[in-house]
């Protein structure tokens, strides 16, 4: 077993599992409060949604005590959903991750989109924050650093890893492409570490902002056409 199909692994016994396929039950405390119900998380607060434009834009994302390395959302995502994801102060050495679990375990994970310092994957230049969730599943966002780049080591390499191992187990990131020939060490020693921690969390309205250790931000926002929110 690889270093990263074990800390993949060791991460998804942690509480990957708590990323329940159905949406939470939501009822009202004797306050008036909106109580949400996850698994494992009782979450009493008000909602974080505001409508606009024919959609319910909610902030209400989750981090996991036991796992503070991924955000998810704490109604799952569904096809016709829009999730709007701006990364904040991105490092050369970062890549925030949106990856979808391809089995009912997790035990195998697929990217969706990646950011960078350079920009993103798999956009059109009017979406580079957001994107259509082309159908239902668990996803969820984490932050990894990998080797920098500073100089290419070949005339046909790059400054930075802009091709990656589409599946492979959750929360592990694996460049591939000319230029990892140059870095097999230290991409040996970052598949070891975990993601980066999630230190600080907070809402703004409908926004939801993860604030990781290296001081990188993310500002998350889920939009679902309102006819769709009544119906779920």
């Amino acid at each position: 077993m690889t270093p990263s199909i074990r800390l993949g692994t060791a991460l998804l016994a942690l509480g990957l599992s708590c990323l329940a396929s159905a949406g939470p039950t939501v009822h009202r405390d004797a306050h008036g409060q909106d109580q949400t119900d996850l698994p494992n998380i009782n979450v009493i607060a008000p909602p974080y949604q505001k409508h606009y434009g024919g959609y319910v834009i909610s902030g209400d994302f989750k981090v996991l005590a036991k796992l503070p390395y991924m955000v998810y959302p704490a109604q799952p995502l569904g096809h016709g959903d829009v999730i709007s994801v701006r990364p904040v102060n991105l490092q050369d050495d970062e890549y925030l991750v949106l990856q979808r679990c391809l089995t009912v375990r997790c035990d195998k994970a697929s990217i969706v989109r990646l950011w960078s310092a350079h920009g993103s994957t798999n956009h059109s230049a009017h979406d580079a924050t957001r994107m259509r969730i082309p159908r239902n599943g668990k996803y969820f966002l984490y932050l990894k650093k990998l080797p920098t780049v500073p100089f290419p080591p070949c005339e046909q390499c790059t400054d930075f890893f802009a091709r990656f191992r589409q599946v492979g187990p959750p929360l592990t990131l694996t460049p591939t492409g000319i230029t990892t020939a140059y870095y097999t060490k230290a991409l040996r020693r970052a598949a070891k570490a975990p993601p980066e921690k999630i230190v600080a969390k907070t809402h703004e309205g409908a926004t939801f902002i993860a604030t990781f250790a290296s001081g990188t931000k993310i500002r998350l926002q889920r939009m679902r056409p309102a006819d769709l929110a009544d119906s779920r």
